[in-house]
């Protein structure tokens, strides 16, 4: 066999053929073959899978430190991910001594374990068939001479002689049966009186460890109840100390807002002496009104006054016209 390497890098593989050699049907243990086949199977040269994204490097060509470095690096950080992962993850707690922990199933759907293979019966009828007639019994053809023998009573078998033996075998498997019924039944015994001893002694394990649970519920529920308690009194001093704090604000804010509204309230006229108030509206509007109509009057007068005057000047200025010679003017 041989391997070319053509101009596209690209290697491949011939073997010449040749014939094989003469051997025996059964290999020998200190037999040796002397030629060597190639087996494509476990050629490292025959790819195997999916060609297509396949990435072919070349056979001269050299692995990249930096990526074999990376490679290394991402796979030394999965381990060291992996096994963070495991040191954070809760297990369960080791049983206590003589328990064991029970599996459970916590998927949604909870499915049914049984031991038993289920079965199913299935029945077939075939057509009835008439059978077989029976074959005659096959009598081979006598030959030779009948010989015969004639043995007496007690000749060949002693029956209380032959028996001892089957007696004895009987007996000892009896007596040893009997034996380990006996001892079994002690065994028995024993071991319910272990049983009996494990179930007192875990009953009054069980018994201790409610009576424990039950004095820890207890004291769970007088902490609660006593860090209730003391909620309540915290929030009622704080209560008590914002009303105080409130009060005394409101006494502070207050002194000095009272004055400031009645001032303000006296400077807006709301608190008003009702003398003073009468006068300026009731005498000061009258009186003004009074004034007005003199004043009216007044003036009423003094422009009669001057229409009168204007009307007697018109007039004697018309007579005076009048009265004047024709030449003078």
């Amino acid at each position: 066999g041989g391997g070319t390497t053509g101009t596209t890098g690209t290697y491949t593989f011939s073997s010449h053929p040749r014939a094989l050699q003469g051997r025996k049907k059964y290999r020998q243990e200190d037999q040796c073959t002397a030629g060597y086949y190639g087996n494509i199977m476990y050629d490292r040269r025959v790819v195997r899978g999916n060609t297509y994204a396949q990435h072919t490097i070349p056979v001269t060509a050299q692995p990249d430190p930096i990526e074999i470095q990376r490679q290394q690096e991402i796979q030394r950080r999965a381990v060291a991910r992996r096994r963070a992962k495991a040191q954070l993850r809760t297990t369960t707690p080791l049983p206590l001594d003589g328990r064991i922990h029970i599996e459970v199933q916590t998927e949604l759907y909870l499915e049914e374990l049984s031991d038993r293979i289920e079965e199913v019966d299935v029945d077939t009828q075939t057509d009835a068939f008439l059978d077989k007639p029976p074959t005659p019994l096959f009598i081979p053809g006598k030959s030779g001479k009948d010989v015969a023998t004639q043995i007496e009573e007690g000749e060949l078998f002693d029956f209380d002689i032959e028996v001892k033996p089957m007696l004895e075998v009987l007996v000892g498997k009896t007596i040893e049966q009997a034996l380990l019924e006996v001892l079994e039944e002690e065994e028995l015994a024993n071991l319910r009186a272990l049983q009996r001893d494990f179930e007192e002694i875990r009953n009054a394990e069980l018994a201790e460890v409610q009576r424990m649970e039950e004095r820890e519920r207890r004291y769970r529920e007088e902490k609660k109840h006593r860090i209730i308690q003391q909620e309540e009194v915290l929030n009622k001093e704080k209560e008590t100390a914002d009303k105080i704090a409130a009060r005394a604000f409101a006494q502070n804010y207050l002194a000095d807002l009272i004055p400031i509204v009645f001032s303000t309230l006296r400077d807006n006229g709301y608190f008003y002496d009702p003398v003073e108030r009468d006068v300026e509206n009731v005498f000061l509007p009258w009186l003004m009104g009074e004034a007005k109509k003199t004043i009216e009057k007044k003036i009423l007068g003094r422009t009669m006054l001057d229409i009168l005057l204007r009307d007697v000047e018109n007039n004697r200025r018309r007579m005076f016209r009048h009265n004047q010679p024709p030449g003078k003017k």
